[in-house]
């Protein structure tokens, strides 16, 4: 623990160099870590922004809001619509570098307005290892990643944030709704909403670690990923056939589990 906390006293003496901040925040383990230990260390010169888009629940923003107000922390929301960004709803390999450049733009303009020094954002070194084209925009706009710079993976900061009091120690990992397409096929508002139905509908249901990728240009194809650990409690017919016609109504006509389990990344096998 003792080196734990020597990286946690890290990122703080980083962070402190920066002198302000502008966080992207999303409520998720990372960036509400980040957040709050920058909150901690410089106050009122640590803001949060956080993207309004249809590829973002409703649940995670709401959250977002509600942990800022509860922090005293100033929350800016922007809308960040990637659809309407030239070539994004082909979903090209580059996809998350289209939307992460007109995000980070965008926040850069609002910390240039309130004149706060840099923005941050929450990628961890367990990202470093996996296909992250969004951290390609990151490194062109100079957007500060602090969890990275203190050397931080994915498991030490729900650690750290669990000796914190952060209700996010053990939330499930998430990322935009986008990364449930194959790539090449093509995105549209209809078919992330079916995809953030049918997800709501495992949280809904008690599964911790849920993705609902989505197969064919139609939206035929519903591929579950849950921790192999609750494969059991899917499979019972009072859960799987409520559930099965829950997604059919949705618009999908097939709906599978994967026996792989969740895998965090797993369209990128494509590649």
């Amino acid at each position: 623990m003792d080196a734990l906390h020597e990286k946690k006293q890290k990122l703080e003496a980083y962070l402190r160099k920066l002198g302000s901040v502008a966080v992207a925040f999303s409520s998720g383990v990372d960036s509400t870590f980040l957040l709050k230990t920058a909150h901690d260390v410089l106050g009122e010169k640590a803001i949060a922004v956080t993207a309004r888009s249809c590829s973002f629940p409703e649940r995670e923003l709401n959250e977002a809001v509600t942990f800022c107000k509860e922090q005293g922390i100033e929350h800016i929301i922007v809308d960040s619509e990637e659809l309407s960004i030239e070539g994004f709803s082909q979903n090209p390999k580059n996809r998350c570098y289209l939307c992460k450049r007109e995000l980070f733009t965008k926040i850069l303009n609002i910390a240039a307005e309130r004149g706060i020094s840099y923005v941050c954002e929450g990628s961890n070194t367990d990202d470093n290892g996996d296909y992250r084209p969004g951290l390609i925009a990151v490194a062109e706009l100079d957007i500060k990643s602090p969890l990275r710079e203190a050397e931080l993976n994915k498991e030490e900061i729900r650690q750290l944030s669990k000796e914190m009091g952060l209700s996010t120690w053990d939330k499930q990992s998430f990322a935009c709704l986008s990364s449930r397409f194959v790539y090449g096929e093509t995105i549209t508002e209809e078919k992330l909403a079916m995809v953030d139905k049918a997800e709501q509908r495992l949280l809904d249901l008690g599964f911790h670690q849920v993705r609902v990728r989505i197969h064919d240009n139609h939206g035929n194809i519903a591929r579950i990923e849950i921790d192999r650990s609750e494969f059991e409690k899917i499979t019972r017919p009072e859960i799987s056939e409520p559930l099965c016609e829950y997604l059919h109504e949705l618009g999908f006509l097939y709906v599978t589990l994967d026996l792989g389990g969740y895998q965090m990344g797993s369209m990128n096998r494509t590649l």
